[in-house]
C-alpha cells in the first residue's frame, strides 16, 4: 500500500546524529529524523532532537564554575598542598556534564545556521547555511488540513533499531563515527489515524497545541520524522508513543511466582500539520500544501 509513497518520502527523509562527550569522557550517539522541507535549506523535527543543544550550553556554565572554584583553590596561598587536595576532592561535579556535543544532518558540510522551536508541542524547524537545492530529488507537500480524515492508513518513516558507535579524537576535537554505522534503513511503520489529541493553549495563547494519533507507536529513531499517506503527503512530525491501559491484568506464573501483568496499547502521537503550517507561516518558512 505505502510502497510509492515510500519512495517518495525517501527522498526528503534523513537521519540525524546525535553525538555527546561527557565529564567522565564517555560518548554517546543517538540517533532522529528529519524531513527537508524546501529548496531554501529549511527543515523539520521534533523539538526534543535539540535537548542535548540546552544541555551541553546548562553544563558549559557548571564546568566553567568546577574549573574556576579549582583554580581559586591553586592560588589559595594560605592553604598546604595536603590541605588543597583535600580541598578539590569536595568540589562537587557531575560525570555527565557535556563538554562536547554534535549533530550530523545525514550529509557532510550541513551546518543549521538558525532554528525555532515549539516546544510545547514538540516542533522544530531549522535552516541549513550554504544549502544545495540540488541535494535533494523531491521535496515534501503537506496535506491540507481541513482535509484529514479519521480512520485513514498512514505511515511513518525514520531510523530506528540501529546503534550510533563513535568516539572522540583528543587531538582534532571532534567526534568520529565508526566504520558501518552508514548507510542506515529506513524503517517504515502503518497504522491508522484514530483520534486528534489536544493539550489546550501554548502559554502565550498563539498555537494550539495538537497531535495527530496513530494506532501504532513511533519508535525510538523515527522521531522527527514524517507521518504520511498513500501518496507521501505528510500529515504530522512523530513526536512520541503514549501508552494507553485497556484495563486488563491477567495473572501469570514465572518460576512458581505469581505475578500481575498490566497490559497496555501503544500508540503514537504526531505533531498536527495545522500546527506546522501557522509554525512555518509565522517565520515566513515556505511549504508545499495539497489539499
Amino acid at each position: 500500500m505505502f510502497s510509492k509513497a515510500y519512495e517518495i518520502a525517501s527522498n526528503f527523509t534523513h537521519p540525524v546524529f546525535i553525538l555527546t562527550r561527557d565529564f567522565n569522557k564517555n560518548v554517546n550517539g543517538g540517533i532522529g529524523t528529519f524531513v527537508f522541507l524546501n529548496p531554501e535549506g529549511w527543515f523539520i523535527t521534533a523539538a526534543h532532537i535539540f535537548d542535548i543543544y540546552f544541555k551541553h550550553q546548562q553544563d558549559q556554565q557548571l564546568i566553567q564554575q568546577y574549573y574556576s572554584t579549582i583554580a581559586g583553590i591553586e592560588m589559595d596561598s594560605s592553604l598546604s598542598e595536603t590541605e588543597k587536595k583535600i580541598a578539590k576532592n569536595q568540589v562537587n561535579f557531575d560525570g555527565n556534564w557535556l563538554t562536547h556535543h554534535s549533530f550530523w544532518w545525514g550529509f557532510d558540510g550541513l551546518n543549521c545556521e538558525v532554528f525555532h522551536l515549539l516546544k510545547e508541542n514538540d516542533l522544530a524547524i531549522g535552516k541549513f547555511a550554504n544549502f544545495n537545492p540540488n541535494l535533494i530529488k523531491q521535496y515534501p507537500v503537506l496535506k491540507d488540513p481541513s482535509s484529514l480524515k479519521l480512520g485513514t492508513s498512514l505511515c511513518k518513516l525514520g531510523f530506528p533499531f540501529h546503534e550510533v558507535k563513535a568516539t572522540f579524537d583528543e587531538n582534532l576535537n571532534q567526534f568520529r563515527v565508526a566504520e558501518g554505522v552508514l548507510p542506515i534503513p529506513r524503517f517504515p511503520l502503518d497504522g491508522i489515524f484514530t483520534r486528534v489529541a489536544s493539550g489546550g493553549k501554548t502559554a502565550n495563547d498563539e498555537f494550539e497545541i495538537k497531535y495527530i494519533e496513530t494506532s501504532t507507536p513511533g519508535l525510538k529513531g523515527q522521531s522527527g520524522g514524517p507521518i504520511f499517506d498513500v501518496n507521501g503527503n505528510i500529515w504530522a512530525i512523530q513526536s512520541m508513543t503514549m501508552h494507553i491501559s485497556l484495563g486488563f491484568s491477567p495473572k501469570v506464573i514465572n518460576d512458581g511466582i505469581e505475578t500481575t501483568e498490566h497490559q497496555f496499547l501503544n500508540i503514537g502521537l504526531g505533531v498536527h500539520v495545522e500546527t506546522i503550517c501557522k509554525f512555518l507561516n509565522k517565520h515566513k518558512v515556505k511549504y508545499y500544501l495539497r489539499n
